[in-house]
């Protein structure tokens, strides 16, 4: 694998740079109810040395009804401050269950226009696998200003998706598991309606990553992509349940080097829960 300090980083390079005061590791795990495990309780009982615990449930639009939307940019700086994140720092994203919620981290990062911000390839897992440091000790916190630049063309609402899916002028990634997709397996949220955006193409996250939860080299991801039918010569929309997994296919998109991208973040959460919207199934 390729270190890319903008996308995807080893875990050897990342322990070769863990002495850089200008690094800053988040640790960004994050379950679904249906997991059973607490990301934050995790953390606590061990870590990657100098690693800040990152509540994706918490760092969001909470105004919002919809889970984990992305957090106005006044609330992003402020939480990015206190965990000490901010200009002039390397990034590097993980999670505790291989390469699952640190990617929707590593796009809000670049949503809000840092760039030097990476992904953990294979995340906690495979650093513990390696018997690579841990810590069980929270890092001193120092306040550090960020400047930020909110990315607009990289997220997309209902009403432009709606379009998108209308006109067939993007190309719409569905992250789900097949069955979710299908409309044959019904959602783990209550109230939704099973199935998929008219015209969407499915790419399970699973379907990117090898076995350890590293994410498969660039020529097997065009592959994966080319397999599911999807047109990357148009835009692209990622969607998934709740714009989590959404992000992986985000970042497979950018280790191919295609930039021309945004994340649906309402995803299915949003979409699965009006009547006035069409779904697919099968």
């Amino acid at each position: 694998m390729s270190d890319d300090p903008k996308t995807l980083v080893s875990t050897k390079w990342l322990e070769d740079h863990l002495q850089n005061p200008d690094l800053r590791i988040l640790d960004a795990s994050w379950y679904l109810p249906d997991m059973g495990r607490d990301g934050r309780a995790e953390y606590e009982r061990g870590h990657i040395p100098g690693a800040r615990f990152f509540d994706i449930d918490e760092i969001s639009d909470t105004r919002s009804a919809l889970p984990h939307m992305a957090p106005p940019v006044e609330k992003f700086m402020s939480r990015s401050r206190a965990l000490g994140v901010g200009d002039g720092h390397q990034i590097v994203v993980y999670d505790g269950a291989g390469l699952f919620s640190a990617a929707r981290v590593w796009w809000l990062y670049r949503l809000m226009g840092k760039t030097d911000v990476a992904v953990l390839d294979g995340g906690y897992p495979k650093w513990l696998t390696e018997g690579r440091p841990t810590e069980d000790l929270p890092p001193l916190h120092k306040e550090r200003h960020i400047t930020v630049q909110r990315q607009a063309h990289m997220v997309r609402d209902v009403t432009q998706v709606a379009a998108a899916s209308k006109l067939g002028d993007h190309t719409i990634l569905d992250a789900r598991g097949a069955p979710r997709f299908k409309g044959e397996e019904p959602e783990p949220r209550e109230g939704l309606r099973a199935g998929h955006i008219p015209g969407s193409k499915n790419v399970p996250y699973k379907s990117v990553l090898n076995a350890d939860n590293t994410m498969k080299s660039p020529a097997e991801l065009r592959e994966v992509f080319h397999d599911a039918g999807a047109d990357l010569s148009k835009p692209v929309i990622t969607t998934c349940g709740s714009g989590v997994t959404a992000a992986i296919l985000t970042l497979a998109l950018e280790r191919i080097g295609n930039h021309n991208h945004a994340l649906y973040d309402g995803s299915w959460a949003e979409w699965g829960q009006f009547d006035q919207l069409a779904v697919e199934t099968g």
